[in-house]
């Protein structure tokens, strides 16, 4: 049977719809000085096109609920905040081959399929400590990512302007557009995986790592045509590429929701899946309120601060009907934290015979500051967690459904470690984010072979 078409709430009350997240507190949202410009901006976004469709929407979902049956894992990648004048075709085909790779190397490791969701096509907004920022003894809002206001340290810049949610939205369709054109036009063929190195990858010991797996897989594909199977077929030829980003700005997540002509559900049209984030996780506040209303596949990130109860309440909230693939818990705390809390919190979920996929995001816990001022974030610590997240499922006999992590596919230096070797000197070289640290394309892609390793060991399968 089909779940009502509005999900109970927690406090009881059966009436939602895409504003009634209006009706209680909402944290981490920017203040606008011109409520007629706001609205103006929303009704813009109200007659626009759908940036996803339901049916890519409910395509996803079955996928998740795969992976939550222990049949697949989750890779979710992209930029920590998208920005309006980075962007470029370029740019965006990097990261989806960055995550192409990846997505082979975890495919080859694990012998499950891998789910291929962006932090992409609308990953713009971010949420902050403090709601001001002060330099020099001014003060100034605190930059909360281009869909709200600009970078640069001025009174102009800084000022919340609602156009810029409509900016982002047709940056939003321009990036789907090239998104599609990649998945399904012939660049994500997988006779072409020895193209999909990036050239500054192609020097680093990953690079050499994954040039011999994609000789073994040609091997493999050589072999299957011998044999008679079409590898021309879309399952050799295309992938299927999901948009996610944090639900954090209301106004843009309210206007792009849609009722299904088809089922009468309502869908968030901006992505295929949203999440909410460690701030605004409150159960009694307005992005549970909103996100309990739609049928996307949702997130939510947790550190060490939610209890296991507090999760179950969460899970209850989100997932009142406990639909397999409805929600993955994405979890942030670093791996000493990690050791301690996510056995309780795992075993909670176990004895109230919950449906969750379990999803590691293991650097926004381990973001710190250097004595030059750059925050960044160590590769062995990223390691150090994401082992910790396979050791303590394999100690719960649970499904380690995922990883979730910023990157790109530019030849940045942000985070410390790893193959590529940056160092705290090197960091500035090319330290190019407007928001949080990403690995680059070859610190990436040492993690995809450190979960693929992981997976094959779980399975019992001899190292790649």
């Amino acid at each position: 049977m089909d779940p009502p078409l509005f999900p109970p709430s927690h406090n009881g009350s059966s009436e939602w719809s895409p504003s009634s997240w209006k009706n209680v507190v909402a944290k981490q949202m920017p203040i606008y000085d011109d409520q007629e410009e706001l609205e103006k901006a929303v009704k813009t976004l109200d007659r626009v096109a759908p940036l996803v469709f339901a049916g890519e929407v409910r395509s996803l979902h079955e996928k998740l609920a795969r992976v939550a049956e222990g049949q697949g894992i989750v890779l979710m990648g992209g930029d920590c905040a998208e920005s309006f004048k980075e962007f470029h075709v370029n740019h965006i085909r990097d990261t989806f081959r960055v995550i192409l790779q990846m997505a082979l190397v975890m495919t080859y490791g694990s012998s499950m399929p891998v789910v291929k969701i962006g932090r992409i096509a609308g990953q713009f907004a971010k949420p902050r400590s403090d709601p001001n920022e002060v330099v020099g003894g001014v003060s100034l809002p605190s930059y909360r990512g281009d869909i709200v206001n600009g970078e640069e340290f001025t009174s102009e810049a800084r000022r919340n302007d609602p156009q810029r949610m409509v900016e982002a939205y047709y940056q939003s369709a321009q990036t789907l557009n090239i998104l599609r054109a990649f998945s399904t036009g012939g660049y994500a063929d997988i006779s072409r995986l020895h193209a999909w190195n990036l050239d500054f990858v192609e020097g680093t010991e990953e690079g050499s790592r994954y040039r011999l797996l994609a000789s073994k897989v040609d091997e493999s594909l050589r072999f299957m045509k011998a044999i008679g199977v079409d590898t021309s077929k879309p399952e050799f030829t295309s992938v299927d590429f999901y948009t996610s980003h944090e639900c954090l700005l209301l106004h843009y997540e309210q206007a792009l929701t849609r009722q299904d002509s088809i089922t009468g559900k309502w869908y968030d049209c901006s992505a295929h899946m949203l999440w909410v984030g460690e701030r605004t996780r409150n159960l009694d506040g307005a992005h549970l309120e909103f996100t309990r209303g739609l049928c996307n596949p949702l997130g939510v990130k947790v550190s060490d601060k939610c209890s296991p109860e507090q999760l179950i309440q969460i899970i209850d909230k989100m997932n009142p009907h406990n639909i397999p693939g409805k929600l993955s818990i994405i979890v942030r705390m670093g791996a000493e934290k990690l050791r301690k809390h996510l056995p309780g919190m795992i075993s909670a979920v176990q004895r109230e015979r919950k449906t969750v996929v379990w999803i590691s995001d293991p650097v926004h816990g381990n973001t710190r500051k250097t004595k030059s001022g750059y925050k960044t974030r160590d590769f062995d610590k990223i390691r150090e967690e994401l082992n910790a997240f396979f050791d303590v499922h394999d100690q719960m006999g649970s499904h380690p459904g995922g990883v979730h992590v910023e990157m790109t596919g530019e030849d940045v230096t942000e985070c410390t470690g790893g193959v590529s070797d940056v160092t705290e000197d090197t960091l500035k070289h090319r330290y190019n984010t407007t928001c949080d640290p990403r690995l680059n394309g070859s610190q990436a892609l040492e993690l995809a072979f450190i979960i693929a390793e992981r997976m094959r060991l779980r399975t019992g399968l001899p190292p790649l």
